[in-house]
């Protein structure tokens, strides 16, 4: 794929030769965002009942370029980097490195972790035709499971071939995506997509160094009506499906509703169908079985909004029944700030699970947003959300997951304040033991300027 990539530069440098290169760049454009984040996170009764506390600061973002078009090709370049600085003796890396630490020391701390970095995290060229685009390189994207993620410093980003087809007349939508590697928010390396999953059991699972993954999605959205199906296909590793229907309306009074439905089944496929059922496995012999329902209802007026949303992700006996997200997905409705898959998101983790993505889980979501323009104290919006799982797994009860968010934004900048709140925080490991903590706090300051 990297000699395609090369000989497709190639191409589209041999036309830009046979035209005027001086309108091709100059008549591009660029963009970016200058980002500051603060983050503590701190947890009482971890291992041995004992606490921990870490924060850090860094600043960072992204600086990028779009070319004009040249007889329907355009490029595009992003620079991005995170940079630490009054740092403390404990480290809190989810800003930083820290998928560089677990893929290099097998931990996410140490100094890997902690360490400042930059990527050159996009570069793509993309051929536009009346209603198609198709584009190959590295990029962002954003579907329900692959997803750029970007409640940290940096998305996290892909490398591969996206074909999109629009017809805005039937409202119909088709993408067929063929992806080689990914790069994790914390990490400036892209790794070979599976083994970013899996790791050093890439292997043992699926009986060779590494895979790719095949995503096709097909989407149907007019009149208030959307239907979304997705399918990713993972040689040797799992077949994922994701569903989702909904209805959206707004009366002439200024009422508007919005009811959605989603489901997920993921299963093994292949030879780690095989291999995961075998002695020793990483999962403790059990192949992926998982399958999820979620529903969803937005009501808002004006500047006012309240979501309510209840998931489960089912238990299956003797199978691995949590859902298998390693690539910055957090696709359940009832997702928060914290149950964002912090853990199977990093190299080698899949198998790992928190909170409402744990097999057996349900969980119910109350959040309400607030506009203040009205006011004429224009800018600022608030966020209440409130999460209650339970599980029958769960030694110490409910997972309790209050989230609470105070935004000001203004032209091209933003502030906001974060405050999250969880009691008993869950876990799940490899082979599916669940864990506990007393509790958790994390706070943030995300300060952002895009142009």
């Amino acid at each position: 794929m990297k000699k395609i990539f090369l000989a497709s530069a190639l191409l589209c440098a041999s036309l830009i030769a046979q035209s005027d290169t001086t309108n091709f760049v100059s008549d591009g454009e660029a963009f970016g965002n200058i980002k500051y984040f603060y983050i503590e996170t701190d947890k009482q009764g971890i291992s041995n009942k004992a606490n921990s506390s870490a924060h850090a600061n860094s600043i960072g973002g992204q600086l990028g370029y779009k070319t004009s078009k040249l007889y329907g090709f355009y490029a595009k370049v992003t620079f991005m980097t995170t940079n630490g600085f009054a740092l403390p003796n404990v480290v809190d890396t989810s800003i930083l490195g820290r998928d560089n630490g677990v893929r290099l020391e097998g931990s996410a701390g140490g100094e890997i972790a902690q360490q400042s970095f930059s990527v050159l995290g996009e570069a793509v060229i993309t051929y536009t035709g009346k209603s198609y685009d198709i584009n190959y390189g590295r990029q962002v994207i954003k579907t329900p499971l692959i997803h750029a993620k970007e409640v940290r410093m940096l998305p996290s980003a892909v490398q591969g071939s996206v074909f999109n087809y629009d017809n805005k007349d039937f409202g119909l939508d088709i993408s067929l995506s063929y992806l080689t590697d990914f790069k994790q928010r914390t990490s400036n390396v892209f790794t070979n997509i599976v083994e970013h999953a899996l790791g050093t059991n890439t292997q043992a699972i699926i009986g060779h160094a590494g895979a790719d993954v095949v995503v096709s999605e097909l989407g149907w959205n007019m009149d208030g009506f959307k239907i979304e199906a997705t399918n990713y296909y993972a040689q040797d590793f799992m077949n994922s499906f994701y569903g989702v229907i909904g209805y959206k309306r707004t009366t002439q009074k200024g009422f508007q509703y919005n009811l959605m439905a989603e489901g997920i089944i993921q299963r093994s496929v292949g030879n780690a169908d095989e291999n995961l059922q075998e002695v020793g496995s990483v999962t403790g012999a059990k192949r992926i079985s998982a399958d999820s329902l979620s529903l969803k209802g937005d009501f808002a007026h004006f500047e006012s909004k309240i979501t309510m949303a209840y998931s489960l992700v089912r238990a299956k006996e003797g199978t691995h029944d949590s859902l298998v997200l390693p690539w910055d997905g957090t696709p359940l409705y009832t997702n928060n700030m914290t149950s964002n898959v912090l853990f199977s998101s990093n190299y080698g983790q899949a198998f790992k699970a928190d909170s409402i993505y744990i097999g057996g889980t349900q969980s119910y979501k109350l959040a309400y947003v607030q506009g203040y323009d009205f006011s004429g104290i224009e800018g600022f919006k608030t966020t209440l959300s409130y999460v209650v799982g339970d599980n029958e797994a769960f030694d110490l009860g409910y997972i309790h997951d209050l989230n609470a968010v105070v935004k000001y934004t203004k032209d091209n900048y933003s502030i906001a304040f974060k405050g999250i709140f969880v009691k008993h925080a869950a876990s799940a490991d490899e082979a599916g033991n669940i864990s506990q903590i007393d509790a958790f706090q994390q706070y943030r300051v995300i300060a952002n300027y895009k142009f």
